[in-house]
């Protein structure tokens, strides 16, 4: 994982309660507070037109307008993560059975996971970004998917599974960033604050 300068400018609002973009973001030396964003977000059933990588970016924009409204004036930061396969959304699982049906639809296949991001500027510019890689999974057995759900807790993951956790048992390998899929493409994140002033 690339490491960056704690140099920060400003404070910026994290629009998002993941616990992952918060350890990313701190990794990458940047002062944030975070601020939840009460909105509904869109999936495929209710958004049918729009594809993977336009959901996440729709959501990311949602997130970041709705913490802009009631923080005005500053720098916010929403994000949101689709697993994706084909045209198939895999959000996070509502129950175990879900979780086990999603890892068996993933099992040795390629997929896609996308990050948009919204960043929204003092002045209520919106610079949005997203960016994709590809994850391939190994062939799992039903020991395997047991094994892991057992292990770690999914019900709160896009496509029932954490790259950070115990993500070598099920993944074969990823092709693109390894923190897009994780919850925030920080080397994309790095260049477009850079770009701002922002670090």
């Amino acid at each position: 994982m690339a490491k960056f300068r704690p140099v920060s400018k400003e404070k910026i609002i994290l629009a998002s309660a993941s616990p992952r973009r918060r350890e990313l973001l701190a990794e990458m030396g940047i002062q944030f507070e975070v601020v939840t964003a009460d909105v509904c977000e869109l999936d495929s059933i209710s958004s049918p037109q729009l594809t993977p990588g336009d959901l996440a970016w729709e959501n990311a924009r949602l997130k970041a307008k709705a913490v802009g409204v009631v923080r005005p004036g500053r720098w916010v930061l929403g994000a949101d993560t689709v697993v994706a396969l084909g045209n198939r959304v895999l959000g996070k699982p509502t129950s175990t059975d879900q979780a086990k049906e999603f890892l068996r639809f993933l099992s040795g296949r390629t997929h896609e996971v996308i990050t948009g991001c919204a960043l929204i500027n003092p002045d209520g510019e919106e610079i949005q970004f997203r960016v994709s890689s590809n994850v391939i999974f190994h062939s799992l057995t039903d020991a395997t998917i047991e094994l892991y759900l057992r292990e770690v807790h999914v019900l709160d993951k896009a496509g029932a599974y954490a790259l950070q956790e115990r993500g070598e048992w099920i993944i074969e390998r990823v092709e693109g960033s390894r923190t897009n899929v994780i919850g925030l493409p920080t080397e994309k994140l790095e260049s477009v604050l850079k770009s701002r002033g922002l670090l």
